[in-house]
């Protein structure tokens, strides 16, 4: 397919989700990492600390945030859940896996699916590199999730209070 043609056939598709409503681009968050391969340090190969993300374009009342990994061989893993984060610019590297922050930024925070509270670096099988999903969302409230809960409690209690959301992707393999 020719350039021209593939980016007509992108506009049409975008048009038509917005007028159905399934893409609203003035809600959108931007969410940038400095990278597109995970650095090591923020791995289990390395110091498995969060990385510094990057938001903009926000309109909320608070946060949510979803690190996810849909290349696991036993299905989604989910590498951290964190919530009720007051909008800011920059969620900095290195959070504390600890339940309830209050510096470097206040937010609450759930099980990974390794059980554990907070951040769970990439740790793939050795083959082919899998995908990491950075997804914020935007909401209209601070929500009422204990610290502790696991993503299915937290997307429930999203659920309806979703303004905005984006989303940033990156790769690691060993």
């Amino acid at each position: 397919m020719k350039p021209l043609a593939i980016i007509t056939l992108a506009v049409i598709v975008l048009s038509i989700l917005i007028a159905e409503g399934e893409v609203d681009p003035m809600n959108n968050i931007s969410v940038k990492l400095n990278f597109n391969q995970v650095p090591k340090e923020f791995t289990c190969l390395g110091k498995n600390i969060s990385p510094e993300i990057g938001l903009s374009g926000l309109n909320a009342t608070s946060l949510a945030l979803i690190l996810d990994d849909p290349d696991a061989t036993r299905g989604t893993f989910t590498h951290w859940i964190m919530w009720n984060i007051n909008p800011v610019g920059t969620i900095p590297a290195g959070i504390p896996n600890v339940p309830n922050l209050k510096t470097p930024i206040v937010a609450v925070q759930g099980v990974n699916s390794g059980g554990k509270i907070g951040y769970m670096g990439p740790c793939p099988p050795p083959g082919k590199p899998h995908r990491y999903f950075f997804r914020v969302y935007g909401l209209d409230t601070m929500l009422n999730v204990k610290a502790g809960s696991d993503r299915s409690q937290l997307e429930t209690a999203m659920k309806d209070h979703i303004l905005q959301q984006g989303e940033a992707m990156a790769t690691f393999g060993r």
